[in-house]
């Protein structure tokens, strides 16, 4: 396959990755309104919440076949074992670090995944890095390592978002399952996992789900929240080059770290500030080299 080849401009692709993100930098908000909930009891929610809906869009999509095509390969179920066992990890934290008030920690793994999804498709992918995007790579690389000596104690989450989520895209783009059928048999997977914790916090801190009919709601809410993006990031997964994929990534992380200066009024620390310059910088180069490379006709 020739360079032209590549779907670095799907449109579906693009509008599904940019559809994704929007909603992913903006959850912070709608997690405000289940502050009161356990990050573990939440994403046990979560998930019961958005099997049936991934069941009735399978219904609606007649993909019943593929679904169960996936369900008889255990090769297919392995990969998807992974990949529902790592998105957990990353909903936990995640909803964990807002809750906290590690929003800027929280923002900062999603500025770091766009960079570990470019290693990630270099090596294990065979996609080339330009030097300018090597060089935004290393620049990154300080950020980390400045934050790393300044502020410790949140560096795990930050890049246990970035990892597991950079992990779990990359098993999504290599498995052969549509974004739905896929989504249904990871939900699948966690959903006795996930009715054991909200049973064992039914039974020692009272159900969340039991408070109020508006907070009830609002928690049932987390399945489309966490289907649709979640639809939307594995379309565009399949569609794009893994290192664009990445690119497109910095805006979930932007809007994120405004609405930390701003909704969640969270001063900056010295060793947050540095990370985040060089973060800023890194992306900056990244999205430039993009931009430059695109103008150039396409080789034959």
């Amino acid at each position: 396959m020739n360079a032209s080849a590549t779907p670095q401009h799907d449109r579906t692709g693009l509008a599904a990755a940019f559809c994704a993100y929007l909603i992913w930098g903006f959850l912070p908000l709608y997690l405000i309104l289940v502050k009161s909930v356990p990050a573990f009891e939440f994403v046990g929610w979560r998930i019961i919440w958005t099997l049936p809906l991934c069941l009735l869009i399978v219904a609606a999509r007649k993909q019943g076949g593929a679904l169960r095509e996936a369900l008889r390969n255990p090769r297919t179920m392995g990969w998807l074992a992974i990949s529902a066992t790592l998105i957990a990890v990353n909903w936990v934290v995640y909803v964990w670090a807002i809750q906290a008030g590690e929003v800027y920690a929280a923002s900062l793994g999603y500025y770091i995944n766009p960079l570990v999804n470019v290693l990630l498709g270099t090596m294990l992918l065979g996609e080339k890095l330009t030097r300018p995007q090597w060089a935004a790579v290393g620049i990154a690389a300080v950020g980390v390592s400045l934050l790393a000596a300044g502020a410790l104690t949140t560096l795990w989450i930050s890049l246990t978002l970035a990892l597991s989520f950079g992990t779990y895209g990359l098993i999504r783009k290599r498995v052969e399952i549509g974004s739905v059928p896929g989504l249904t048999i990871e939900s699948t997977l966690l959903l006795l996992p996930s009715a054991g914790v909200v049973w064992y916090f039914a039974q020692t801190q009272g159900s969340s789900f039991a408070v109020s009919t508006e907070l009830s709601l609002a928690i049932m809410a987390g399945g489309a929240l966490t289907a649709f993006p979640l639809l939307c990031f594995a379309i565009a997964a399949r569609k794009l080059p893994y290192s664009t994929l990445g690119f497109i990534q910095f805006l979930a992380p932007s809007i994120v770290f405004i609405l930390g200066l701003t909704v969640f009024d969270k001063p900056l620390h010295p060793a947050e500030i540095a990370c985040f310059a060089c973060i800023w910088l890194a992306a900056a180069i990244f999205v430039w080299d993009l931009v430059a490379r695109s103008r150039k006709p396409a080789a034959s």
